[in-house]
This record gives structure tokens, sequence and C-alpha cells, in this order.
């Protein structure tokens, strides 16, 4: 367990701690971040920001929803493996089970929330980014090197909004930071010792080969068992994507749609729907699952894709972290660190821009809100959710 200013909290505390944030956290993968960091670097001090931006550049590295990765992590590390599956239940659940309970009633075509208050949560995001990239730039862009670096990787994914723009980014400015940047001479270093052995990470880094390669070879064994094609089609998509979020919904359509399993209308009003609930995208499976033609088990169908889905994340969590504690306290490591911390911060930069601001501000009303939001964030120290919540209310009042 890792050593931390902050007392440590019953399991039961930091499911809550989740829980709270899959209620509040809206605005997609890049602002979860945002709020993961407020409330659990600058409140809680759960760890520093440069370890946080060292569990995100690991994070982006590895295919999947990266917001929802960086949270097993932090379960992981606070709490061990019960910690890490509380963390991804109170983060997840609440956003699948609304989508769920959406494919059960999507013949009403009713939205839960009204466009104002929609749009006001989609405003609070841009405050939400925004404090998260000057709390993190101040901290990790520390030089003129850093700074570079910073605004090379935001020009860059800006230029070439691709997912593999932020993996090729991410090492690029590893290779960078290990050629141009010293470590520290002071050898100051602060453990995250995640409670998972060299053996356990081995073992879940073969669980992890063995579903992407052998539930295909078990589909084609057990012709027709619509369950195992299913969980293989999910299973696959979390693996092989990278960029997670609005990445994955071009493969999830090819997976859902192409083979009937769902018509392309009800695909899109599960994505409009799920615009409209916090926590991670990839909650969408759980809808999808769902609202599948001739389910007689929406929840037990919905939970099968959700669980499909993030199977693959929780094996290579495991898998990678198991060995990340011992190369951070490497020199060079150090050094591709600073260079990939930099670069985070100029992605998360990039991602301000498009798709969170150009998605929610679009005249002065839209950034007066988001002003207060931001001066409410950094300045009042006042609580994320509450922030959103009255951002939501506003929103809706105001029409905006």
């Amino acid at each position: 367990m890792p050593q931390s200013s902050a007392p440590r909290e019953t399991h039961w505390v930091q499911f809550l701690v989740f829980l709270r944030l899959g209620l509040t956290s809206f605005g997609g993968p890049v602002a979860h971040l945002g709020y993961f960091r407020d409330e659990l670097v600058v409140r809680r001090k759960w760890l520093s920001e440069s370890a946080y931006a060292d569990l995100v550049g690991l994070c982006q590295f590895l295919p999947g929803p990266a917001s929802s990765q960086v949270c097993m992590s932090l379960g992981l590390l606070r709490g061990g493996y019960l910690g890490m599956a509380l963390a991804w239940i109170g983060f997840t659940i609440p956003s699948a089970i609304g989508l769920i309970l959406f494919a059960l009633s999507i013949t009403q075509g009713e939205s839960w929330l009204s466009p104002g208050a929609l749009h006001g949560l989609k405003v609070v995001a841009v405050a939400v980014v925004a404090n998260a990239v000057w709390g993190m730039g101040t901290r990790l862009c520390t030089d003129r090197m850093r700074v570079t670096f910073m605004m090379i990787a935001a020009c860059f994914v800006l230029l070439f909004p691709y997912a593999w723009g932020q993996i090729l980014v991410i090492a690029v400015a590893g290779l960078a930071g290990l050629l141009l940047i010293k470590p520290p001479k002071d050898g100051k270093h602060e453990p995250l010792p995640f409670s998972v052995g060299h053996r356990a990470g081995a073992v879940a880094l073969l669980l992890f080969f063995v579903g992407l390669l052998g539930l295909p070879v078990l589909v084609g064994m057990a012709a027709g068992n619509h369950p195992l094609a299913v969980f293989d089609a999910f299973y696959r998509s979390g693996s092989l994507v990278f960029g997670g979020g609005h990445v994955v919904l071009p493969l999830l359509q090819s997976e859902v749609v192409g083979p009937g399993w769902l018509d392309k209308e009800a695909f899109l009003a599960g994505y409009g729907a799920a615009q409209a609930v916090p926590g991670p995208l990839f909650s969408f499976s759980a809808f999808l699952g769902a609202a599948m033609n001739d389910t007689a088990s929406p929840w037990l169908f919905g939970f099968l894709c959700l669980f499909g889905i993030y199977t693959p994340s929780v094996f290579l969590v495991i898998g990678t972290i198991s060995f990340w504690e011992r190369l951070r306290r490497v020199a060079s490591t150090k050094a591709a660190l600073a260079g990939i911390n930099a670069a985070v911060v100029g992605i998360l930069l990039a991602a301000l821009y498009d798709p969170v601001w150009t998605a929610a501000i679009f005249q002065p009303k839209d950034f007066a809100l988001g002003l207060a939001a931001l001066v409410a964030l950094a300045f009042w120290k006042a609580p994320p959710w509450l922030v959103v919540v009255l951002s939501g209310l506003i929103g809706a009042a105001m029409g905006v």
C-alpha cells in the first residue's frame, strides 16, 4: 500500500467516494480525469500530482477506456483488489443502470434532462478540465523544455485527432524526455507500492491474451451460443480500441448492428442517452446488451456486455501495474516520465478545446457560466459535485 499524507479510509468510504464521482462526473473521459484530480489529488491527497500524471500516462498507453483504467488503478492503489472492484462499481454501475432503464423505455423517446440542464453539465466540464490542465501544468511543466513538450503535444493532437496520435505523442515524449531532461539529483521518489506481485501480473496478462485469442475459438466450437458470442464481441471491443470513449463507437456499431443484434436507430438513440448520464461512456455497452433484439433478459445481457467490455481492462491494469513501481524508480524512467507527463498536460489541453470547449461554449452566457464554475473550483475550492449540480440547475433555469 502506498504511503500518503491522508489517513487510510475504510473500503466503504472509498466506495462512497467513487460512487459520488460516478453520479456527478459528466463531460466524458477527459473531464473524468479532472474530477479524479480534484477529488483525490487536491482534496483528499491520496497521491501527488506527478504520481497521478504517471498513472494517466500509463493508462493512455493501454487499450480500453483510459479514465476507467485510471479509476481502477486508484482503487487498487488505495484498497487493493477489493478497492479496485469497489472503485469500478461505484464509478460505473450508476450510469449502466440508468442506460439499461433507458433501453427498457426506449419506445417512449423521452430525455431525462432538459436541454438546458444537459448543456449546463457540458459547460461545467469545461471548467473541470481547465482547472485540471492549469493545476497539472504548473506542477509538471516547470521549465522551458517541458512547456515546449506540452505545446508540441497539444498542437499535434489537435492537428491529427486520431487515437494513434495520442499514443505516438506519448511515446515520442518519453523518448525525448529520456534524451533531453535530466532527472532530479536528489533522487526524491514517491512510492506507489500496489498490492500486486509480479506473478499475479504475469497471470493477468496471460489471461488477457487467452481471452482475446481463445474466445473466438470457443464461439466457433459452440455455434449458436448467443451469450458467448456477445461476450466475445464486447471483450474484443474492449481489447482492441485505443483512445477509449467515442473511439470505440464505430467498433461497437459493427459488432452489434452488423450481425443484426440491434438496429441502427436504437444504437443512435442509446448513444444520445449516454451523453446525458455521468460516468464512463463505456457504460453504453450496458444499453446495447439490454436493447438487443429478441433479448428475453435485458438486465442479464446488459451486465454481460458491461463485464465483457471491461474485463480486458481489469487484466491489463493488474498486469502492467505489477511492474510499474519498479520502473518508476529507475533514473532513466524518471526522465522519460517527465517528458510523458508534460505531453499528458498537452493532450488534456488539446481536449479542453476539442471536444470539451467546442461542444459547450457557443455564446457569452455559456462562457459566463463556465467562468463562474472555474472560479468556484479553483479559488473557492467548492466540491466538484456541488459545482456540477448547481451548473445543471442554472443551465436549466437560463436555458443555456
